[in-house]
């Protein structure tokens, strides 16, 4: 199995994860959007990426080799995030092109 998106956990928040993640999905080809939302599960901090890729063969190779699961219209990453939370890291969303 893959272990390539286990390397995005541990990061301190959002700020620090996106342009990772953006590197390591931009090998499959334009990212149409990107959306993190923090959240808070298990008295654990978590990101939760959405994203998009310009087609369905980009995506469809994503999920392939990284073993990324698929919400609704969205591919989806749950990623473990390191550090203390804050209120302003809670609503916190994040775009890309």
């Amino acid at each position: 199995m893959d272990t390539t998106l286990d390397q995005l956990n541990g990061y301190p928040d959002i700020g620090a994860l996106r342009p990772v993640l953006l590197s390591i999905c931009s090998r499959f080809g334009s990212i149409a959007r990107l959306d993190i939302l923090a959240a808070g599960h298990a008295g654990k901090r978590q990101a939760l990426c959405f994203l998009r890729m310009d087609s369905a063969e980009q995506e469809q190779q994503l999920i392939s080799e990284l073993g990324v699961g698929r919400f609704g219209g969205d591919l989806v990453v749950i990623v473990d995030l390191h550090g203390q939370e804050t209120a302003s890291n809670a609503s916190t969303v994040a775009h890309a092109a």
